[in-house]
């Protein structure tokens, strides 16, 4: 079921992504470019910027509240407005609670959730004055459900889902549109850390792909592969003893 007012005319829309150096946010932001978009794209590496021809390259820290503010009013100068935002901006190392590592926890709350408020701060604003718009926010199944080694990053995506609920419940009467993207594993520099086998494994551009789908059926929950996420999604609903006895038994730790 459709929450969501389906996006069809890509060639019509202005798109900001937020973290588009590299992984999902590079491959969205190509994937969008083909279709006729108008994309701005925004990261720390100018220069992965600059290689991301055709696009609006506005490099920036999300820590950086001002150098949000800034990029939103040249997005507007130059595209007159702004109709999706992607927050697509994110860390991970894994850590588990043996090995606590405070500095490592904090600078994953900084940019994966602090870093979307900063950015939801510029935006929505702007939303707001047009009446019109659709936020996005890239959280992870790892978000849904307490998992081994994800001590400092599962907590910020579990956070992303729960600010996405509160900004569709908030903002759908204001004509804004709200989506939370939860993908599985996928190929990126950050999950080339994993020293364990991804189940369901896919590359950026399958992601990418996955992601406009899901945005052009209205999607609120836009979660992929469905083979691997609808498993995950049935652990959500197992009681707690069951859930930590499975997460034992398959994954050793």
């Amino acid at each position: 079921m459709a929450l969501n007012p389906p996006i069809t005319d890509w060639p019509a829309q202005r798109v900001w992504i937020v973290g588009a150096s590299s992984g999902i946010g590079a491959a969205l932001a190509h994937d969008l470019l083909a279709r006729g978009t108008r994309v701005a794209v925004s990261a720390r590496s100018a220069d992965k910027l600059a290689a991301i021809t055709g696009t609006l390259a506005l490099p920036l820290d999300v820590r950086d509240a001002a150098a949000l503010h800034s990029a939103m009013q040249q997005i507007q100068a130059e595209f007159g407005g702004l109709d999706l935002l992607v927050y697509c901006a994110g860390t991970y190392a894994p850590q588990r609670a043996t090995a606590f590592d405070l500095a490592s926890a904090l600078a994953h709350d900084d940019i994966n959730y602090r870093g979307a408020l900063h950015t939801l701060a510029a935006v929505l604003p702007v939303l707001q004055a047009q009446g019109s718009g659709h936020v996005a926010l890239v959280s992870s199944v790892a978000g849904w459900r307490g998992l081994p080694q994800a001590l400092a990053y599962g907590p910020t995506k579990a956070a992303l889902i729960n600010l996405a609920e509160v900004l569709h419940t908030d903002l759908r009467e204001a004509g804004i549109a709200v989506s939370v993207v939860n993908p599985g594993f996928v190929d990126t520099p950050l999950t080339a850390q994993n020293s364990f086998a991804m189940p369901g494994l896919l590359t950026s551009p399958q992601a990418a792909s996955a992601i406009v789908r899901g945005l052009e059926r209205g999607r609120f929950d836009i979660h992929f592969p469905k083979r691997f996420t609808l498993w995950l999604r049935l652990l959500r609903l197992l009681p707690d003893r069951l859930y930590f006895a499975l997460v034992s038994r398959f994954t050793g730790l």
